[in-house]
């Protein structure tokens, strides 16, 4: 809406920002696919069509509007000159995206803008994309698909005669050859588009997709479909809010600080805060003390208090924060959503039971210098050292299956709380997984396509 009232500078905005919102059409497709003659743009941008139920739009079907003195002017300018004036095309343009089904259900233009001209009258008029795909393939592979190209005249459906000849004989028989596809007309054409297209494409830096045409149309279109139902990122500011899930040992600690260190989050460990809750003799830990004396489970209440206390200080809103150990059921997740700042990425660190008991029943600690030691990743360097390791009563075979069962008893419902969260296989190299995760947080959320 911003960007709408900077372009148009209404005089009195107040009935301008009604009328946007009345509209309600900021999430309908508003998408523009360009490419050369025979990239199969116009297969592409009908096949989106039909998929997403939007409005298609190319120049045959802009002039052929009924009762419409602009779409009647512009069809006796291009049978005459075979081309029309920019200003008559954006002007046809704008109409036709003003009305009800456009507004409604959204809109693919095919081929147009094509030149840098166009571009510009079109962003004057407020008109921007959500989308731009532009097909590209080497020329040669251009001239001999254009060679075989067929059109239906009664749907205007493209056909070639060797990827996609159709079944249907009454179909075939009616089929076309379209003017200019030749070989020499089609090589004047791509001259003329790789000539327009590079001042076309600055225009839309930040919306904009190249895809291969030299594959199966197929192939062409889904790629084009998942690009097409992925929210570009917000020009808003973007604090990352990350939560990492996982079973214990499944190297959720670590991942935090690898985020915290690189990025400048703030580290929030549930188990953390509660035990500096006692540490520091706070309020909070005068009433979470007497839980760890008995060796209780703290109460959800008092831990939400905790981690409200703790995300709503300067530094959390500020840089964001990257939080594990908390929640661990679908009760605490709800509870957390509560919350004015629940997490907008959320990770699941999947390890297999036998990599997590490898990773946590191995594990021992020198009790004469507090040195952590792993009898198969760290083995300690002497026989005198390891004779005297102990083993954490938290860490045997036995705790650590039941505290696995409880956790794959509430991670189903977990994985449905959090439908955008993203699945990372734990069990590799912990940098190969920070690198996934990195990757999760720096892209936007991709919607799902059905």
């Amino acid at each position: 809406m911003l960007q709408q009232l900077l372009i148009h500078q209404p005089e009195d905005p107040i009935p301008f920002m009604i009328k946007y919102f009345q509209e309600d059409n900021d999430n309908v497709p508003k998408i523009i696919i360009l490419g050369p003659p025979a990239s199969g743009k116009t297969t592409i941008a009908m096949w989106l069509s039909k998929h997403l139920k939007s409005v298609f739009l190319s120049l045959e079907n802009l002039m052929t509007k009924e009762y419409s003195s602009l779409a009647e002017r512009a069809r006796k300018h291009y049978q005459k000159m075979k081309s029309l004036p920019p200003l008559l095309l954006v002007k046809l343009i704008q109409e036709r995206l003003g009305e009800d089904d456009c507004l409604r259900r959204g809109w693919i233009l095919d081929g147009i803008p094509e030149t840098r001209e166009q571009v510009l009258m079109i962003q004057a008029l407020g008109i921007t994309p959500r989308h731009v795909i532009v097909l590209s393939a080497p020329d040669t592979v251009l001239i001999e698909r254009n060679l075989g190209k067929r059109v239906d005249p009664h749907n205007g459906e493209i056909y070639h005669t060797t990827f996609d000849w159709p079944p249907e004989f009454e179909i075939q028989n009616r089929l076309i050859v379209p003017e200019g596809i030749s070989e020499k007309e089609t090589a004047q054409r791509l001259m003329a588009y790789h000539r327009s297209i590079v001042r076309v494409l600055p225009s839309y830096p930040k919306t904009l997709k190249v895809i291969s045409a030299d594959q199966p149309c197929v192939d062409v279109f889904y790629q084009a479909l998942t690009y097409v139902q992925t929210s570009h990122r917000s020009n808003a500011p973007f604090t990352p809010r990350v939560l990492l899930l996982g079973p214990m040992g499944s190297g959720k600690r670590l991942q935090a600080a690898l985020l915290a260190q690189k990025y400048g989050l703030v580290n929030v460990s549930c188990g953390q805060l509660l035990k500096e809750a006692v540490a520091d003799k706070s309020k909070f830990g005068e009433v979470i003390q007497p839980f760890f004396e008995k060796d209780m489970a703290v109460p959800d209440s008092i831990i939400m208090n905790l981690l409200s206390s703790r995300l709503t200080q300067h530094d959390c809103i500020q840089k964001g924060w990257v939080m594990y150990g908390f929640p661990r059921d679908l009760d605490q997740a709800h509870m957390l959503d509560t919350l004015e700042y629940k997490p907008n990425r959320v990770f699941f660190l999947n390890v297999p039971l036998d990599s997590i008991l490898e990773r946590l029943t191995l594990r021992r600690i020198d009790p004469v210098t507090g040195e952590r030691y792993h009898l198969m990743y760290k083995p300690p360097p002497t026989m005198e050292i390891q004779a005297r390791l102990l083993e954490n009563p938290k860490d045997t075979e036995e705790r650590v299956k039941l505290k696995m069962d409880l956790f794959y008893r509430n991670s189903a419902e977990l994985e449905a709380f959090y439908k955008q969260a993203i699945t990372i296989n734990g069990d590799q190299d912990p940098y190969t997984v920070f690198e996934y995760i990195e990757t999760g947080i720096i892209n936007p959320l991709p919607q799902k396509v059905l």
